[in-house]
């Protein structure tokens, strides 16, 4: 029997999902697995995961389908509920769809890659730049690795209606403070962690902040952004000195998590490592 899985999204052609769900099923030997890419937008959503049948194990979810995606779970894991964000979908047998998160895995295993000695113990100042989904499982993350009361910095107040519902359900504690004023620029230079959630580009007038900096080595900042590497913020991060871990680990690691879910195997990362580089330096 053949087993299929998908990438959806709108816009996904960009998607580098396929790449490394195939590198995966190459690597297991899984031969009658296939992984397709599906341009789906939202209301769409609904019809197609419903016109599926018995050969399909699950769906990767991107943009703009991750909070319809909770809706039309029949069950959600307790970690994509808390975040509030669903990124994969598991078709059970009966027809029942579990509703996942990945994102925060591969958050938390990129940090840990990144860095000689794991942000955690020691880490206590923790700061997330952005307050969408994305910064709700970046939260999720820094709480993973022992700091519970990060600082997220925003453009407005009013945006941060989605990362704080978020934190509300994992009761923690974080502060937030505007872009722009002198204590978001003191945060972000005293932290242990930043991780940076805002899309390609958004990040580049923090710039300016670093001009004349000294960071430390293990102070360490990973951008979401995995294309275009190295963004314009993690360069001027490493030549103030300190330590950057690139997006495409996240994307890397979030992978290889939703090929366990899917298949049942651990995730070949490094397989799927250098196929994910390839594909970024083609």
């Amino acid at each position: 029997m053949r087993h299929h899985a998908a990438v959806l999204g709108h816009p996904v052609a960009h998607s580098l999902s396929p790449v490394l769900h195939r590198a995966a099923y190459a690597e297991l030997g899984l031969t009658d697995w296939t992984y397709e890419l599906h341009d789906v937008d939202e209301p769409e959503l609904e019809a197609f995961v419903r016109s599926r049948d018995g050969s399909w194990a699950g769906l990767s979810l991107t943009m703009p389908l991750k909070q319809r995606a909770m809706a039309l779970s029949d069950h959600v894991e307790s970690l994509a509920k808390v975040v509030g964000v669903v990124n994969t979908l598991l078709f059970q047998p009966g027809g029942l769809l579990i509703g996942a998160n990945t994102d925060v895995h591969g958050l938390v295993q990129a940090l840990r890659e990144a860095t000689p000695q794991a942000p955690g113990a020691d880490a206590r100042r923790g700061v997330i730049i952005g307050a969408g989904a994305t910064a709700a499982a970046a939260l999720a993350a820094l709480g993973e690795l022992g700091i519970h009361a990060p600082v997220v910095l925003m453009r407005s107040v009013g945006r941060a209606g989605v990362v704080m519902r978020a934190a509300g359900r994992m009761g923690v504690t974080p502060s937030y403070v505007t872009l722009g004023t002198d204590q978001a620029r003191a945060e972000l230079l005293g932290a242990d962690v930043v991780i940076s959630t805002l899309p390609h580009g958004a990040a580049d007038p923090l710039v300016g902040l670093l001009d004349g900096v000294a960071l430390e080595a293990d102070q360490v900042l990973l951008d979401v952004v995995y294309e275009g590497w190295p963004t314009a913020i993690a360069s001027a991060w490493r030549s103030a000195g300190g330590s950057i871990s690139p997006g495409y680990l996240m994307l890397l690691h979030q992978a290889a998590e939703q090929v366990r879910l899917m298949t049942g195997c651990p995730g070949p990362v490094e397989a799927m490592r250098a196929a994910l580089l390839q594909a970024l330096t083609d």
